[in-house]
């Protein structure tokens, strides 16, 4: 556990923790004994903090058989059931097809690697609004403070100020930036963009995409084209689709992401504005609905407030004094 990203995702997450445990450990404080009464407003709390439905439902019937079993006195014991039933959930291992052996549960399935001297291809791709730029700036300058070149394709040509947004935030990430005028074809962008990258030698190339509704046909037929210039410039592109999903809109975003995974080929998640919610349980309810790693999650406004997504870490925040 690294001190200081984990005091982050601490600090991100206490309005969360204050609506799900300091509620909880006040519900329970000097129970002797779980009533039917104590349930019900366990139930509230843990919609409350949009873990989801199916969540509640499972750690309510896990509480009811410690309670059977006598083996559940106080918030200590309460508090140790809830963190191994998130803690399940969030290290489940995604389906994997039957000829194929399952990764471990607290490792996701990593992403192809690029052949030698290409580079690795991430598209990025989420509704307006869900923090798309800002998310990619900062995965820019994370990649750049690790020494990678990184060139920003900048091909949400749709959006009236978008371009100018992403070249501010690749200005201070040190990336490169590709672009053209508004209203220019994105699969032109990305073209150059692999153009330069290979030039360049570049490490990393991330497409921001037009933000889109799945029921936009013509924008999801961009993405698939997009998706095959990508394949042919560089064997096994794009080698990361991350879908951005904005945490303070619970369970709203889940319905969108749905979506976006049935046309997309997402391969990971980012989970953005965690510290902008009390209702952060959305990434318990993300990972059980949605079986995809969350890779990262937005603690913050500053460049290095994106981290990597740990469930230990996200589980113990919740519940360290």
């Amino acid at each position: 556990m690294v001190t200081g990203f984990f005091n982050k995702l601490k600090h991100a997450v206490k309005n969360t923790k204050d609506q799900l445990v300091g509620r909880i450990e006040t519900l329970v404080l000097g129970e002797k004994q779980f009533s039917a009464s104590t349930l019900e407003q366990l139930e509230t709390i843990l919609i409350g903090a949009d873990i989801g439905v199916k969540t509640t439902e499972e750690i309510l019937e896990r509480v009811r058989q410690a309670v059977s079993r006598d083996a559940l006195h106080d918030f200590d014991a309460l508090a140790a059931l809830i963190k191994g039933t998130l803690l399940e959930i969030l290290t489940q291992p995604p389906p994997a097809p039957p000829a194929e052996r399952k990764p471990s549960p607290t490792r996701p399935p990593a992403p192809p690697v690029p052949a030698a001297g290409q580079p690795r291809v991430v598209f990025v791709v989420g509704v307006n609004g869900v923090g798309k730029t800002t998310t990619i700036g900062k995965l820019a300058h994370r990649l750049s403070q690790a020494g990678q070149r990184v060139v920003i394709c900048a091909s949400d040509t749709f959006r009236a100020a978008a371009i100018e947004q992403v070249e501010i935030w690749a200005q201070r990430s040190g990336a490169s930036l590709i672009k053209k005028s508004q209203g220019a074809d994105p699969a032109a962008v990305l073209h150059d963009s692999l153009d330069v990258a290979a030039r360049d030698r570049a490490d990393v190339v991330i497409v921001d995409t037009a933000g889109r509704l799945h029921t936009k046909l013509n924008l999801m037929k961009e993405l698939e084209k997009m998706h095959r210039l990508a394949a042919k410039r560089v064997p096994g592109a794009p080698h990361d689709v991350y879908l951005i999903i904005d945490a303070t809109t619970g369970q709203n975003g889940l319905v969108q992401a749905r979506e976006f995974l049935k046309t997309s080929g997402v391969t990971g998640l980012i989970v953005t504005k965690l510290d902008g919610t009390a209702k952060g349980g959305v990434v318990v309810a993300i990972a059980r609905e949605l079986r995809l790693p969350i890779r990262y999650v937005g603690v913050g406004e500053k460049m290095e407030d994106l981290i990597d997504f740990s469930p230990e870490d996200f589980v113990e925040s919740l519940f360290a004094s």
